[in-house]
């Protein structure tokens, strides 16, 4: 299951987007809609996205959490949203093949300090200001199955699933302008064994209203050559004929564009979609094992938040 769908007391998210809609829409919406919009941005994407390479960018698993305390003065104690998710991406990453796989959503934040994540992971917020936290979180990703994944694969070994360290800040500049700056770096605790990265950007968009929020934002990821020949490279051993033996150079993997939208349609009830594409570049798109250089995925997940 991916690095995909994951949830957000609405307040807590919800809180976050107020700063868009107040400044696109001509009506003040109400402190349920604000929360409601960070909530749903968090829970759609952790079930598939979070624990194997998919074009889904890393902010959208936090998507609003930074600009919730811009227009909250007072984080609820416990934030806990559950639901069920279902992601479409491709088998791999480079892959031209796509499945299906579906799972949990699963959100729970503790104030403004800690937070266990189908998305983001298990981590705590270690610096916090009005608007910007930094911490340190645990993640999981499942790996590569070899031929098990595509015929494209085999003889090329399994990469082990591992836990991910993984180190992050957000910054939300302003309520006038709630545009979201965020980095993280992850290292793979066996596995690939490599570093990998994000710069992301997002705001939220025209339109939102008090049933319907949307952000949407660029992202630039970044590998390390141990992390990239992992994924990418092919020993001596493991070439053959048309696919020749290839040295995957670190440095900048991929790059692309994510749309993340929450519709509040009952009272505790909320649905959450994220939508994203990427294009590989680099040894990532010249690598003899990658089938397709341009990659989309999209997931849908059913929250209740109590």
């Amino acid at each position: 299951m991916a690095h995909g769908p994951r949830a957000r007391n609405l307040t807590a998210r919800l809180a976050g987007v107020e700063a868009a809609v107040t400044e696109f829409t001509p009506r003040r919406p109400s402190p349920r809609i604000v929360l409601l919009l960070a909530a749903g941005a968090m829970l759609a994407p952790g079930l598939a996205s979070a624990q194997t390479p998919a074009p889904l960018a890393e902010w959208q698993f936090s998507a609003g959490i930074p600009l919730q305390k811009l227009f909250q003065d007072e984080i609820p104690d416990w934030q806990v949203r559950l639901g069920g998710a279902a992601m479409v991406r491709p088998r791999y990453d480079g892959s031209s093949e796509y499945i299906v796989v579906g799972g949990p959503s699963i959100d729970i934040r503790y104030r403004d300090l800690a937070f266990a994540s189908i998305g983001e992971g298990l981590g705590v917020n270690l610096l916090r200001g009005k608007n910007w936290r930094a911490g340190v979180a645990l993640t999981y990703n499942l790996g590569r199955r070899g031929k098990e994944d595509s015929p494209h694969l085999d003889g090329m070994g399994n990469i082990s699933p591992a836990p991910e360290a993984k180190l992050f800040a957000d910054y939300a500049v302003s309520k006038e302008f709630p545009l979201v700056l965020r980095v993280d770096a992850r290292r793979s605790l066996g596995g690939s064994d490599g570093w990998v990265g994000d710069i992301g950007a997002y705001m939220p968009l025209p339109g939102s209203s008090e049933k319907f929020f949307w952000f949407a934002g660029p992202t630039i990821t970044l590998a390390d050559s141990r992390y990239m020949n992992a994924w990418y490279g092919v020993s001596a051993t493991q070439a053959r004929a048309g696919r020749p033996e290839f040295h995957a150079r670190g440095g900048i993997k991929s790059y692309g564009f994510g749309v993340t939208s929450v519709w509040y349609f009952a009272k505790h009830w909320f649905a959450s979609w994220d939508v994203a594409i990427s294009q590989l570049t680099g040894d990532a798109a010249n690598s003899p094992i990658t089938r397709k250089t341009t990659n989309g995925v999209f997931d849908f997940s059913v929250n209740y938040e109590f």
